[in-house]
């Protein structure tokens, strides 16, 4: 069983760093499935207040309660300060969604006993359970 297969069977809650609001967004459709799939989705994005039915936070350390993955919907250069946050709050896992790679920032998270996934779609990786 693979290391994503693990993660997905294991955590539940997923932050997502870089929800947005729009329908047609990749963060939008991934997080509308793994809410319907039965996570519960935390939206992080500054300039909301609500994503799918869930209040919107504007950064991890905001959230009241445990995250297990900090999923980032994010351009790889703002990728450190969220692993930062991740490893502060106690997060499980670091996932970045496909086209976002950091190897400082997957190093640093794995230093901290976080579980990294780089350049891979949590939708697509869930399907593979199926």
């Amino acid at each position: 069983m693979s290391n994503t297969t693990e993660i997905l069977k294991r955590y539940r809650t997923i932050a997502v760093v870089g929800l947005s609001n729009k329908r047609f967004r990749a963060s939008y459709g991934v997080s509308e499935y793994m809410q319907a799939a039965g996570y519960r989705i935390i939206p992080v994005n500054p300039n909301e207040t609500e994503i799918l039915g869930e209040k919107c936070y504007p950064d991890l350390e905001s959230i009241p309660e445990p995250v297990d993955i900090v999923n980032i919907f994010r351009d790889p250069r703002f990728v450190g300060p969220v692993v930062d946050s991740a490893i502060h709050i106690g997060a499980k896992v670091i996932w970045m969604q496909e086209g976002v790679e950091h190897n400082d920032g997957a190093a640093k998270a794995r230093a901290a006993g976080l579980e990294v996934v780089m350049d891979r779609c949590l939708l697509k990786e869930h399907r593979k359970l199926l």
